[in-house]
């Protein structure tokens, strides 16, 4: 993803929990968005839901299974490793954030494999990248990029992968700024998805990044932003698209919120009310 090489990564802000962390239970995570009935299977897996209710306000005890201070330092570690480069991601995601919202305060991205406690509750790698507000973390199983490409047809790649991140933080963002609860789960989505775009844009003044991202690399993120719509999916599952059912947008809401991020490179540009 042409991160620099002498860029100093901070894995602190990605915890490793591996199989089963933090003594996952088997129970079900609570689900935003209303999801209910057959789409509640599908849905589960795409990116962007928001855990909520259960759990307390803190994450449950989650025990490192590697040591990512030592494996992820650099910039060239992050171009080797899967997970160093996750931590290079979420870094230039909080850098950004964190110059642009005042007030910002870091979320952690916790990876684990199988399942995962909660504050949010127990949620299973079915469930798809979340953001949990109740502990303020973002919870990614990397297992779910090569569904993306198996089950919703992306065609993947590094920046696919950012982009679902990017997502996540966006949600983030949303709760420290009041956005996350009282609007429309469409609306709330598309936002994330244009935030989203929006540190696509401004990615290399954070410093993680030799250039800007090339088209070939931005089109990753549509085509991902794209096989996850509302739409597609319920074509895919039950043959036929309710638009009534929508909880995260259509291919073309999803691919026309990020891309209203990335050329404004402006978070005040992603009205979620312009976006639907």
């Amino acid at each position: 993803m042409d991160f620099r090489d002498d860029a100093q990564l901070d894995s602190s802000q990605v915890q490793d929990a591996g199989r089963g962390g933090g003594g996952f239970r088997g129970g079900p995570i609570a689900i935003g968005g209303g999801i209910t009935g057959l789409i509640a299977l599908v849905v589960a897996l795409v990116l962007g839901n928001i855990g909520g209710g259960g759990g307390g306000q803190e994450a449950p005890g989650l025990q490192p299974t590697s040591n990512l201070a030592d494996r992820c330092k650099t910039g060239a570690d992050a171009e080797q490793d899967p997970k160093c480069e996750v931590v290079g991601v979420v870094n230039s995601i909080q850098a950004y954030w964190g110059e642009t919202l005042q007030g910002y305060e870091q979320a952690d991205t916790v990876l684990f494999e199988g399942g995962v406690q909660t504050g949010c509750g127990d949620a299973t790698s079915a469930v798809g990248p979340f953001y949990c507000p109740n502990d303020r973390q973002i919870y990614l199983d990397l297992s779910f990029f090569e569904q993306l490409q198996s089950q919703f047809g992306a065609k993947g790649g590094p920046f696919a992968q950012a982009y679902v991140i990017a997502h996540e933080y966006g949600h983030h963002v949303q709760n420290l700024s009041g956005q996350l609860q009282g609007g429309s789960s469409v609306g709330t989505e598309l936002q994330a998805d244009c935030y989203g775009g929006v540190w696509t844009k401004q990615a290399v003044k954070t410093g993680f990044y030799e250039k800007e991202f090339t088209a070939a690399q931005i089109a990753e993120a549509m085509d991902a932003a794209a096989a996850v719509g509302d739409d597609r999916i319920q074509e895919r599952t039950q043959g036929r698209v309710d638009p009534e059912s929508f909880t995260h947008g259509s291919s073309k809401q999803r691919v026309a919120a990020f891309q209203t991020g990335y050329d404004s490179g402006d978070p005040n540009s992603c009205d979620p009310g312009k976006l639907q």
